[in-house]
């Protein structure tokens, strides 16, 4: 549908002044919520998550396309609630304690909102038992990890072995991410899954939730 075409388009572009009114304009022409979500925002920033990964557009250019999917986001949310649609999961996302390192996990969390997931961060420095405490909570379908530092790496096998511990691990994928991980200490460590940068988390997370 062309008006879907044009939102995905207007994304891939930042074009966050026009965004808004795009979404109002085809939930005025009665097209479904949901539909908007897959076809017009989750189609675009797909394409910009894989410009990125092939290194054609930069994080300026990405920060800019999720500005544009937040003022979609604005307009849609309320409507996707109330259509009962069906979001794609729900992620939790922190950087674990002694880590303040944010800008990957940022960017994951733009890129799982662009993907039509609802994202919990919880921000830098968690705890094991913050994270422990929001998974009982929220029941997410996966709970991001991340870490930039060598020295905290540990701490998320600390946050998988918690999970164990208060008798959740089976009830949440764990993906991880940061510079120094490697897919070797991933699975040394029991997570499910790992993503090389942001771009990458989406792809992991549909394969981990499939």
């Amino acid at each position: 549908m062309e008006l879907l075409e044009k939102i995905s388009a207007e994304l891939q572009k930042g074009n966050y002044q026009e965004m808004s009114g795009l979404i109002q304009k085809a939930l005025d022409a009665k097209i479904p919520p949901s539909r908007i979500l897959s076809d017009g925002l989750i189609a675009g920033m797909d394409i910009v998550g894989a410009k990125f990964r092939n290194e054609e557009l930069f994080i300026p250019e990405v920060l800019i396309a999720a500005k544009a999917m937040q003022a979609g986001m604005d307009v849609l949310r309320p409507q996707l609630i109330a259509s009962g649609a069906k979001l794609a999961g729900k992620i939790i996302l922190g950087t674990v304690k002694g880590d303040v390192h944010d800008i990957g996990k940022n960017l994951v969390a733009m890129f799982m909102e662009g993907a039509g997931y609802q994202v919990i961060d919880l921000g830098v420095d968690v705890s094991s038992e913050k994270f422990i405490e929001m998974v009982k909570t929220h029941r997410p379908t996966l709970l991001g990890l991340s870490a930039l530092l060598t020295t905290t790496m540990p701490r998320m096998k600390e946050v998988i072995e918690s999970l164990g511990k208060a008798g959740i691990r089976n009830t949440v994928k764990v993906i991880i991410g940061g510079a120094p991980i490697t897919v070797k200490f991933a699975a040394d460590i029991g997570a499910d899954g790992y993503a090389p940068d942001a771009a990458a988390a989406v792809p992991k997370a549909r394969e981990l939730l499939a």
